[in-house]
C-alpha cells in the first residue's frame, strides 16, 4: 500500500432537499491513479468539488500529506497542490494559450505583464504535456484535445501534486483519448497523483491502480489492481448483476418507416447515402469519429439542408426543409449534446417535456396547461425520470435523467421514427440500461429506430441490422448473425469489403 498523499475521512454534505454525500472516505497513495466511479447522483462530483474546495463539508475532515487541512476555496486547494479539471473546460478561448495558463498568476515587469516570461514557461509545461503548439496561438483555434491538454498544462504550472479529471474523454476521439492517458501515465511516472473520473469502464480497467466505488452518496466498495473487472465494477455501482444488460430480442420488422435513397448531406456532397429502417427495427450506425453519422441523421432530421437525394417517412416523400417539417412527418431527433441541443437547463422539466408539442396542443393560441401537466406527468412516470416535482429545474437532474427528459419531449408526440446520436453518452451503468430498456419497449411497440454509437457493445447488443460508415459514405450494412467487432472495425477503417445483405 502505498503512502496516503490525500485522505477523505467521513465526509457528509447536503443540499436543500438532497443529501449527496454521507459519510464518504477516500485514500489517494502518491503516485497513484485512482479511478472514482458510480451511477449518476452516486455524489462524485460532490466529492471532487469538496477535494478541490469549490465547496465545503457539512462534516468529516481532509488531510494532506498526513495533515488536516480546511480547503476554504480554490486558491486554498491550489496552493497545496490540488487541481480540479472540469468536465465543460475552464478556459477563455478568446485568448492565448499562455495567458490561460497563468490567468490571473502573471508575471509583470514595470506594471505590464511579462508576455515573453509568460511563454517561455508556458513552452515548457506544453511540452511536459505533449503539446506542440505556439503559446501565443489563440485558444479557439484549438481542437477538443489539444484544450484537455492545456488545462492539465494549467494545473502543472501550479506544482500540482494531486490532478482531478473529471469525465476527461468525453468529447476526444480515440486517438485524443490514446494521447491523454500516455500523458496521464507520464504524469504518474513524475509523481503526480490522480484521481480519475469516468463512466468508460474500459478506461479505468486500462489506467487505474484502485477504483473507489460510489453509490447513491455513500462508499459501495473499493477494488485493488488485479481485481478492476468490468462485472465487479458494475455489480458494485449498481448494487446487482446486469447479465441482462442488453436485453434486445429480435422480432419480425413491419412495412419500411423511413427510406433514404441517393441522399448528399452538406458535409459530404459527393457521397450518396441510401437505406431503409422498418417499424419496429432497431438499425445502428458505426463508424469512427468524422465518418459524418450525425450529419446524416441532421439532414434527414431537417437540420441541415440536402444537396441531393430523397427521404421518405412510411411512404410518403419527405422534403424537410426546418425540423418542424420533419416533427410533422413523424420523425425525431434526440441529439448527440443534450446540455446545448437537447434540454433547456434553465427551464422546469415539465416545460422541457412539453416544448416539441406547443404547436399540437394550443387551445385557441394559448398553452394548454392542464394538458402540459397531464403530459409531464405521464413521461415522468413511464420513464421513471427521477425528480423530486414537474417543476425542478433540468440542470439540477443527473445526467441519465437529463437524458430521459429529452427522450419524454419527443415521445410525447409519438413519433413514427426515432433517431437516437449517442443516446448513451455520458450516463452511467444503471442509466444506459434504463434507455436500451426504452429502446426495446418502443421498438415492440412500432418504432423504427436509427441510432448512432461510439461503443461497439452498443451496436454488437442492441441492433437488427448495422450501417457503418466511413469518410461519409456507408461502407457496408451487417444483419445481426454477421456483426462483430471485427467486421464493424474492418468497415469503420475501409479495410476490407464485406458483403451486405
Amino acid at each position: 500500500m502505498t503512502a496516503s498523499l490525500l485522505e477523505a475521512q467521513q465526509l457528509s454534505k447536503s443540499f436543500p432537499g438532497v443529501r449527496a454525500l454521507k459519510g464518504v472516505s477516500l485514500r489517494l497513495g502518491a503516485s497513484e491513479v485512482l479511478a472514482v466511479i458510480g451511477e449518476n447522483g452516486a455524489g462524485k462530483s460532490t466529492l471532487m468539488k469538496i477535494l478541490a474546495g469549490v465547496q465545503q463539508p457539512d462534516s468529516g475532515q481532509l488531510r494532506f500529506e498526513g495533515q488536516v487541512v480546511h480547503l476554504r476555496n480554490v486558491q486554498d486547494a491550489q496552493q497545496r497542490g490540488i487541481a480540479l479539471i472540469h468536465q465543460e473546460l475552464n478556459l477563455a478561448d478568446n485568448l492565448d494559450v499562455a495567458a490561460n495558463i497563468y490567468l490571473g498568476r502573471e508575471r509583470r515587469r514595470f506594471g505590464l505583464i511579462d508576455t515573453a516570461h509568460l511563454c517561455r514557461d508556458a513552452s515548457r509545461h506544453l511540452q511536459a504535456v505533449g503539446l506542440d503548439v505556439n503559446p501565443s496561438t489563440r485558444v479557439s483555434t484549438l481542437s477538443i484535445g489539444q484544450q484537455q491538454l492545456v488545462e492539465i498544462a494549467k494545473a502543472l504550472s501550479v506544482q500540482a501534486k494531486v490532478l482531478i479529471m473529471d469525465e476527461p474523454t468525453s468529447s476526444l476521439s480515440s486517438t485524443e483519448s490514446e494521447n491523454l492517458f500516455r500523458v496521464i501515465r507520464d504524469l504518474r511516472s513524475r509523481g503526480v497523483s490522480i484521481v480519475y473520473i469516468s463512466h468508460r469502464l474500459g478506461e479505468v480497467k486500462a489506467l487505474a491502480d484502485r477504483v473507489t466505488v460510489l453509490r447513491d452518496g455513500e462508499n459501495a466498495g473499493e477494488l485493488d489492481r488485479h481485481e478492476i473487472r468490468h462485472d465487479s465494477m458494475v455489480r458494485m455501482m449498481v448494487g446487482r448483476d446486469l447479465s441482462q444488460f442488453y436485453a434486445h430480442q429480435p422480432h419480425p420488422p413491419g412495412d419500411s418507416a423511413l427510406e433514404v435513397s441517393q441522399l448528399r448531406t452538406s458535409a459530404h456532397p459527393k457521397q450518396e447515402l441510401s437505406f431503409q429502417v422498418r417499424a419496429g427495427e432497431i438499425v445502428g450506425v458505426a463508424g469512427l469519429v468524422g465518418a459524418g453519422r450525425t450529419e446524416m441523421l441532421e439532414t434527414v432530421f431537417g437540420v441541415r439542408p440536402a444537396r441531393g437525394g430523397s427521404i421518405r417517412v412510411a411512404g410518403q416523400l419527405l422534403r424537410p426543409q426546418s425540423p418542424l417539417d420533419a416533427i410533422q412527418a413523424g420523425l425525431a431527433l434526440v441529439p448527440e449534446d443534450r446540455k446545448k441541443q437537447g434540454v433547456i437547463l434553465q427551464m422546469a422539466v415539465r416545460d422541457n417535456i412539453s416544448l416539441a408539442s406547443l404547436r399540437r396542443d394550443q387551445h385557441s393560441g394559448f398553452l394548454n396547461r392542464q394538458r402540459e401537466q397531464e403530459l409531464s406527468s405521464e413521461m415522468i412516470q413511464s420513464l421513471q425520470i427521477k425528480t423530486p416535482n414537474p417543476d425542478q429545474f433540468a440542470q439540477f437532474l443527473s445526467g441519465g435523467n437529463q437524458q430521459k427528459v429529452v427522450l419524454g419531449k419527443w415521445l410525447a408526440l409519438r413519433p413514427k421514427v426515432l433517431l437516437l446520436d449517442e443516446p448513451t453518452r455520458g450516463i452511467d451503468v444503471g442509466a444506459k440500461q434504463e434507455i436500451y430498456r426504452l429502446m426495446e419497449k418502443l421498438s415492440r411497440d412500432g418504432v423504427a429506430i436509427l441510432f448512432v454509437s461510439s461503443e461497439l457493445e452498443e451496436i454488437l447488443g442492441l441492433s437488427d441490422r448495422t450501417i457503418v460508415m466511413h469518410e461519409g459514405r456507408i461502407t457496408g450494412e451487417l444483419a445481426r448473425p454477421e456483426l462483430s467487432e471485427e467486421a464493424v472495425l474492418h468497415l469503420a477503417t475501409n479495410t476490407q469489403a464485406i458483403a451486405t445483405t
